[in-house]
């Protein structure tokens, strides 16, 4: 869960952002039960219910705007695992997607789901189980990414700074982080002659939104308002999209929720985040 620094900087006008649609695209493996809605649109018939995109945010980018991103067996769902330990279900899970998710990650495999995320059944290990808050960006004023930040260094990170870039994750600890997950794009960090000392980035993205993320600060450089900064850049680049952010944060993370209301996120909704390992040992790798 992310925590970010204090606030700055001038804004302008937040417009053109786009709405999310209510129902995410179902791929080619659940077709035995879906139907073609209206617009060409993908449902499944009887199972799942008409859910806003960030309900099951995962699963809706998963089958959306970041198919590529993804593997599929049945009604399960999962990021490449070198990019973000997240999965997700079509539906409220019962035994047999979870079936289909212990085949997709393997015996002794970890996935992180949350929106619909059931309770893991006999012979699953249960790693974490928590609550958040998901907070929406509607009625935010941004400013331009272009805006220079003093003498830091700013540009966009990428496969050259992955050493960097999970050094400083090791550091501050903000949230489920994968080797790859900068592939999720839209990293923009703060160097301070040479060092990495902040960042900020996406994560998931259901149509329509865009996740902000792996918020991060050295500790060496807190209380800077870097942080806060780096969101507000994010933030932009979501907007001149025409996207709308979001962001998760922890429910406890008061100091957090109440950087983010001032920004303009509002809390949209509580929502449950789950870890678990599948039956088995995993596989040795050679």
């Amino acid at each position: 869960m992310e925590i970010t620094g204090g606030a700055t900087g001038r804004m302008g006008p937040l417009s053109g952002v786009r709405r999310g649609r209510s129902r995410p695209y179902i791929p080619s493996v659940l077709r035995s039960r879906v139907e073609v809605g209206s617009h060409g649109a993908l449902s499944l018939i009887s199972k799942v219910p008409s859910l806003h995109v960030l309900d099951n945010p995962a699963w809706s980018a998963l089958t959306g705007n970041q198919r590529r991103l993804g593997q599929f067996v049945g009604a399960a769902a999962r990021f490449d695992p070198e990019i973000s330990p997240f999965g997700a279900f079509a539906v409220e899970p019962g035994p047999s997607e979870w079936a289909d998710m212990a085949e997709l990650v393997g015996p002794g495999g970890v996935v992180a789901t949350t929106g619909c995320t059931g309770t893991p059944p006999p012979g699953w290990i249960l790693e974490f189980d928590g609550t958040g808050v998901q907070m929406t960006g509607e009625r935010l004023v941004v400013e331009s990414a272009g805006r220079a930040i003093g003498s830091d260094e700013v540009a966009p990170l990428g496969a050259d700074d992955a050493d960097d870039i999970l050094e400083l994750v090791d550091l501050t600890r903000p949230g489920p982080f994968a080797p790859r997950t900068y592939e999720f794009g839209g990293y923009v960090p703060i160097r301070r002659h040479g060092q990495l000392v902040a960042m900020a980035g996406e994560r998931m993205r259901p149509e329509g939104w865009a996740e902000v993320s792996a918020v991060s600060t050295h500790p060496e450089h807190r209380r800077q308002g870097l942080a806060e900064l780096l969101v507000r850049v994010v933030v932009a680049g979501i907007v001149a999209r025409e996207e709308t952010p979001y962001l998760h944060t922890g429910v406890d993370n008061v100091d957090a929720i109440r950087l983010y209301e001032a920004m303009g996120f509002t809390i949209r909704r509580h929502t449950r985040f789950v870890g678990a390992r599948a039956p088995g040992e995993p596989t040795p790798t050679t």
